[in-house]
């Protein structure tokens, strides 16, 4: 299979470009016109530029996927209807080369599960076997309104972290450019002056002397060593999976941070897991498809040794007991579940819990930052005024004398 860019004419004489997967020309003509598409033109596209030119299939596009087909199906519209209406709306080119491949695999036998798997880049090991087991209840309107309402939280939840971290990057911009100018700049000229007046000089100030020579003779490594560890590190993570392991575990005990962390790892595992078990699919099922989306590899261990006790006979709320991993509110909320036969009921209480915890401990951070890089940028302005006119008002004050 090979990737066409091309450009076609849909019935109302609309000219429509885009990407799609084909044997050959022949094959990219059929697959254009089941989509009542006449080829005009086309072009191979390689997968270097392909890999350049490919825009992201977002998670509001899964969203909108979601969406349309709950309302379809719902609706009683026939699966294959359903996706070519989706197809023939979307304005993203690769996920309408996506949803006609779809069609193509359902046309020629496979299941729907089985037509979503084979693109595990747009859809993971979760939402396939979510619908799967969706196919198998028959109640697929039913998963496709709860996945759409997961990945709604799960895109709330991302803005939100994305706003908690925007400011302290901009503030920390602004202080690393404030302190570059000083230190580069004006520090040296105002170091001169003061060197001039032949006066022993205090220790505030020769460490502003030392910090400000260290800024000006190695400032390409003060500029580089950043991005080289940032560098570094993700090579590291990437070929050492105890690397990757000792990080995730440092990430859940940063100071602020890791707390809010764990709350939104525990708040995903549990929305997941209700949802997972909700469809039908076995505890052990859900326990190996949550090691995926928790994105925590000490999670995920405790996940996996869970799982491993379950499957050995002992009950939910004592594998996860056992462990220590997970805190008493969810252990109290699974054995409540596991009592009541609601453990599905009982992650969900878990996830709104958790969720209503983030927003406020996320709330709580961001009002803290300011007053924090405020003090920082205080300190470092006040340290280097002191050391600079300190000197200068003690000679001012000794002529005057």
């Amino acid at each position: 299979m090979a990737m066409f860019a091309y450009t076609a004419m849909d019935p109302g004489g609309k000219t429509i470009t885009g990407r799609l997967d084909a044997a050959n020309v022949s094959d990219l003509e059929m697959r254009l016109g089941r989509m009542d598409l006449d080829l005009i033109d086309f072009k191979e596209v390689s997968e270097q530029k392909l890999n350049f030119r490919r825009k992201p299939i977002k998670r509001s596009d899964l969203i909108n996927f979601c969406f349309h087909m709950e309302q379809l199906t719902n609706s009683g519209v026939p699966l294959l209807e359903g996706l070519a209406d989706l197809r023939d709306s979307l304005d993203h080119p690769d996920f309408r080369g996506v949803i006609a491949d779809i069609i193509e695999n359902i046309e020629g036998g496979q299941n729907f599960s089985e037509a979503l798997g084979n693109h595990p880049t747009v859809f993971d090991k979760t939402f396939v076997s979510l619908i799967a087991a969706g196919e198998h209840s028959g109640q697929l309107p039913s998963v496709f309104k709860s996945l759409t309402e997961s990945l709604k939280w799960q895109d709330e939840l991302a803005a939100q972290t994305k706003k908690l971290m925007m400011y302290p990057a901009f503030v920390g911009t602004v202080i690393s450019a404030v302190v570059f100018f000083l230190m580069i700049y004006l520090v040296p000229q105002l170091v001169q002056f003061i060197k001039s007046m032949g006066q022993e000089l205090p220790f505030h100030t020769r460490a502003l002397i030392f910090v400000s020579d260290i800024f000006v003779h190695y400032w390409y490594i003060i500029v580089s060593l950043p991005p080289l560890i940032w560098l570094g590190l993700k090579i590291l993570l990437h070929v050492s999976e105890e690397a990757r392991f000792k990080a995730d575990g440092y990430k859940l005990r940063i100071w602020m941070i890791g707390p809010i962390l764990q709350k939104i790892i525990l708040a995903r595992f549990a929305d997941f897991f209700a949802l997972m078990y909700a469809s039908g699919i076995t505890i052990l099922d859900c326990m190996k498809l949550s090691e995926e989306i928790v994105g925590n590899l000490v999670i995920a261990d405790g996940l996996k040794r869970a799982g491993a006790l379950i499957s050995e006979g002992q009950g939910v709320t004592a594998s996860f007991e056992t462990l220590g991993v997970f805190p008493p509110l969810v252990v109290r909320m699974i054995r409540v579940g596991e009592a009541t036969g609601g453990l599905d009921t009982a992650l969900r209480n878990v996830s709104y819990f958790y969720n209503r915890e983030v927003k406020e401990a996320i709330e709580k951070v961001q009002a803290m930052i300011e007053p924090i890089m405020t003090v920082v940028m205080g300190i470092i302005l006040g340290w280097i005024m002191v050391s600079v006119l300190g000197p200068i008002y003690d000679t001012i004050s000794k002529i005057k004398t």
